[in-house]
């Protein structure tokens, strides 16, 4: 295994919850200038953003879908500027959506776009921007010995047959449902029960799942309905991620959802899904990069884009998400403003180049420019820290 393939790893199941300091609103504080960030400009000639010189740390909370991007970026990004320190605390979307509007980190992050409701929370005068980094593909996990007791690693499964599991009327490995779609392996389906595990916090990578399965089941839109938390039918609760994984991997028989990076580092196998065009394709950062081409398009302007549900192609996964970064467009501190804006610009360019190596989808083309334009909008005192 690679160093960073251990690392990774080990992201993957430990807690990954690093030191996450306190932002309060308070008096504005002068930015010290140092050297560019990296990467090319948003547009040609434009000037990149400056990193300050003195030492700065950030702290951030939120999703664990792109943790594993996150720790990547940070770790590049100090080698090239040591002076600033990132801290991110993998805590779920919803948590991210609670602490930026708490106001106890500098930014948050979230799989899910913030709702009119929780934006209407925030405290009077604040406004929040929605970032885009990345996308991913929401998998369906399995942990499975066949009935002749050997691994089962492939399966296909479509919109009825997860919604069924799901919902807890799908019961057992050897289902007629499931063995129609798998003529390969049907006479090695083993009787074992399915035991599902889901979720226990806000998440957007349920958020992703639960749309796809209202989508695809008016069962399921009528009695569970889609968002970051909902009443499971059915299984056991499990935290972030990597708890969910965790949780499949402990027995026989069990089934969950992750993004896809953690069924990689885990080593559990995932279904293939039967997309809009009757394929059936694996989760793939190929697979999420057709999705989201194909949806660029109907990008909103306020960016507080869908999950990319069934997008058309026999090669698109169908289940895509983009992961946002959240930002107070005002800062309070100048100087941790400058540097929030350098590293965005980094991620927003050299760092979408780490993206497939680790399973993540980058940007389409549209959106990154998108994207980058929108960090033109980040203030401090009303005065732009990174003007046109």
């Amino acid at each position: 295994m690679t160093n960073r393939a251990s690392r990774l790893a080990s992201l993957a199941f430990g807690a990954i919850v690093v030191i996450a300091g306190c932002t309060s609103p308070g008096a504005t504080t002068g930015p010290t200038t140092g050297g560019q960030a990296s990467g090319p400009p948003a547009s040609g000639g434009m000037s990149q953003p400056q990193v300050p010189s003195g030492n700065v740390t950030l702290s951030g909370a939120g999703a664990t879908f792109p943790a594993l991007l996150y720790q990547v970026w940070i770790e590049k990004f100090g080698e090239a500027h040591s002076n600033v320190t990132v801290d991110y605390q993998a805590i779920g979307s919803g948590g991210g959506i609670k602490a930026i509007t708490q106001q106890t980190v500098d930014f948050g992050a979230s799989d899910a776009a913030m709702k009119d409701e929780e934006i209407a929370a925030l405290p009077a005068g604040t406004k929040i921007l929605h970032v885009p980094t990345a996308l991913g593909a929401v998998v369906v996990i399995f942990n499975l010995a066949g009935a002749d007791g050997s691994a089962i690693k492939k399966l296909n499964l479509d919109g009825d047959t997860i919604a069924g599991v799901f919902l807890g009327k799908i019961t057992t490995w050897n289902d007629p449902a499931i063995a129609a779609l798998n003529a390969d392996v049907a006479s090695n389906l083993p009787a074992t029960p399915i035991k599902v595990i889901h979720r226990s916090d806000g998440s957007g990578t349920t958020n992703a799942f639960t749309t796809y399965l209202a989508t695809v089941s008016s069962e399921w839109k009528d009695s569970v309905g889609a968002g970051k938390e909902v009443n499971w039918p059915t299984g056991d609760g499990a935290p972030g991620n990597d708890g969910v994984s965790g949780g499949v991997k402990t027995a026989d028989g069990r089934i969950g959802y992750v993004e896809l990076q953690y069924a990689v580092v885990s080593g559990l196998s995932s279904a293939a899904v039967k997309n809009a065009n009757g394929k059936f394709v694996a989760g793939s950062s190929a697979g999420v990069t057709a999705a989201a081409e194909g949806a660029v398009d109907a990008f909103p302007d306020d960016f507080r884009a869908a999950p990319i549900i069934n997008g058309p192609g026999d090669d698109t996964y169908p289940i895509a998400a983009y992961t946002y970064l959240l930002l107070y467009q005002d800062q309070t501190d100048a100087t941790k403003g400058q540097a929030l804006t350098a590293f965005l610009h980094w991620a927003l360019t050299d760092g979408q180049s780490e993206e497939k190596a680790i399973g993540y989808a980058p940007l389409p083309a549209p959106i990154q420019q998108k994207a980058l334009e929108e960090l033109h909008r980040i203030t401090t005192g009303g005065s732009p820290i990174w003007p046109m």
